[in-house]
């Protein structure tokens, strides 16, 4: 079996699960602090509910991509590429945001939670204020993680579920480990590796939402009267500039893990080319300086300025 449409998934759960897991152990320490430790019946109903709630979310936007197909008539498979088009622009969004806030967040986010926590602590329904600051944490990142699964995987979701519950379980493992056990994580460490295989994820799912786009127009184009392409190679994606179908094709290896990790294609476009690079350059800059990384200044510049 071919465990490589695991890789991503398991790496996006495990960031973003280990990220829930730090609200959650916090929000424990802090009970535990306060010696409200009966109100931990709320902290597991919001895990368990913020679960529930991502999944049924999930199954829930299958359904209606399903049903959508099955209504578009001679243009289901025009509507189903645009769909998934779009469900990757919103996994893209989402993902990208979630990396530069969590970053610009993570020195704060221990006194904030605390806060949260001190002031549901002064009110009457303090288990229900817990429960909800939770769920949401959770609901957080299992959205997030759901669209992932949504942009990349729209066939199959036996072996990206595989991946995504792993990376829960060693997420969990690694809060336990931490609040329980007293075990030392770099977490700093641990987030700005993930947070580069994060953004090399994201940056192929940008090449694989403009491949969608471009199916599309190309599959309307062939179902009407109007031509949408603008180009013999492709639609919107400019000439093809590699074909690695004998060097480096996407399936076998390592093509096929680069192609589940990162968005390789065989065949890459001059579009999907330029469009990952701006992504790289743009969010990548904004992530690695948000890091504290400082861009190199021209000595020139800098002495013209002073």
């Amino acid at each position: 079996m071919d465990f490589t449409a695991a890789l991503p998934t398991f790496i996006v759960t495990l960031r973003e699960g280990f990220e829930a897991a730090l609200v959650v152990g916090i929000v424990m320490a802090c009970l535990k602090k306060a010696g409200q430790t009966q109100l931990y019946r709320w902290v597991y109903l919001g895990i368990f509910g913020g679960i529930i709630a991502s999944v049924a979310v999930g199954f829930l936007l299958t359904g209606a991509l399903a049903g959508v197909e099955t209504a578009g008539g001679i243009y289901a498979p025009v509507v189903k590429q645009f769909l998934e088009a779009i469900f990757g622009l919103l996994a893209i969004a989402m993902l990208s945001w979630m990396l530069l806030w969590m970053t610009k967040q993570a020195k704060s986010i221990k006194g904030e939670v605390e806060g949260a926590i001190t002031s549901a602590l002064n009110q009457d329904n303090a288990g229900k204020a817990v429960f909800v600051l939770i769920f949401i944490a959770v609901v957080r990142e299992g959205f997030e993680t759901v669209l992932f699964i949504l942009a990349k995987f729209q066939q199959d979701w036996t072996l990206p579920a595989i991946g995504a519950v792993a990376g829960l379980v060693l997420a969990a493992i690694m809060g336990v480990a931490l609040f329980s056990l007293g075990v030392r994580i770099n977490i700093r460490l641990f987030f700005q590796v993930m947070g580069v295989f994060l953004l090399l994820i994201v940056g192929g799912l940008v090449m694989g939402a403009l491949k969608h786009f471009d199916a599309a127009l190309a599959l309307l184009s062939q179902l009407s009267a109007n031509n949408w392409c603008w180009s013999s190679d492709s639609c919107i994606l400019g000439t093809q500039v590699w074909d690695g179908s004998n060097l480096l094709p996407d399936k076998h290896f390592p093509g096929i893990v680069l192609k589940a990790l990162f968005g390789y294609r065989q065949t890459l476009y001059l579009g999907q080319v330029v469009a990952y690079v701006s992504f790289l350059a743009t969010v990548g800059t904004a992530y690695f300086q948000s890091l504290g990384f400082k861009l190199p200044v021209n000595k020139k510049q800098a002495t013209s300025n002073n």
